[in-house]
């Protein structure tokens, strides 16, 4: 449900980001479909210097509906950025790219945790990084980088996705299967 970023998709994903109830908590914003083009442009070229690690969340039929990020990587830890479109929220889309962006990071990428900083009037975020099984909060054990981030004038929540985490959640997923698999054999 994830893909490399592409040129291709970005009319179908501008119009999906200026939504009211999207556009202000996308990172990278753009206010006309040119400046989005030249900054998908930039984002594919930084990933390529690897910078950054970016997806298009697609749909059950290719058709691309958000975007996924990976920003400010250091020391194989960086900040995770999403976004959908509005008729794709609540719908279960955001857990499943996650998912698969997750186990591209970690287990293709040698990424060892993902933060995400959700800001604190963001309730559909919080709701949503409070739903994954494998995500912890990390404004005591982060409470530095959670200050520096306060810094800025906007109020943060800071959650991490340790890799260790992540891959319990999906061995624990796998033995699932397999036990219900057998059940139904």
């Amino acid at each position: 449900m994830i893909k490399k970023r592409e040129l291709e998709d970005c009319q179908a994903l501008f119009s999906l980001m200026t939504h009211p109830d999207v556009f202000p908590f996308v990172r990278q914003k753009a206010y006309s479909y040119e400046e989005f083009l030249f900054l998908t442009k930039q984002t594919i070229e930084a990933e390529e210097r690897g910078e950054l690690i970016s997806r298009t969340i697609i749909d059950e039929w290719q058709n691309p509906i958000g975007t996924i990020n990976l920003y400010d990587i250091q020391d194989n830890i960086g900040f995770l950025g999403t976004w959908l479109g509005k008729p794709y929220h609540g719908k279960g889309y955001n857990k499943i790219a996650k998912d698969f962006f997750f186990s591209e990071a970690f287990f293709e990428l040698q990424i060892e945790s993902i933060l995400m900083r959700i800001r604190s009037h963001n309730i559909r975020s919080l709701k949503a990084a409070e739903k994954l099984p494998y995500v912890i909060s990390a404004n005591e054990t982060r409470s530095q980088l959670l200050q520096t981030l306060n810094s800025s004038g906007n109020i943060y929540e800071l959650f991490e996705i340790p890799k260790d985490l992540f891959t319990l959640y999906t061995l624990r997923q796998t033995m699932e299967e397999q036990s219900n698999d057998i059940r139904e054999a």
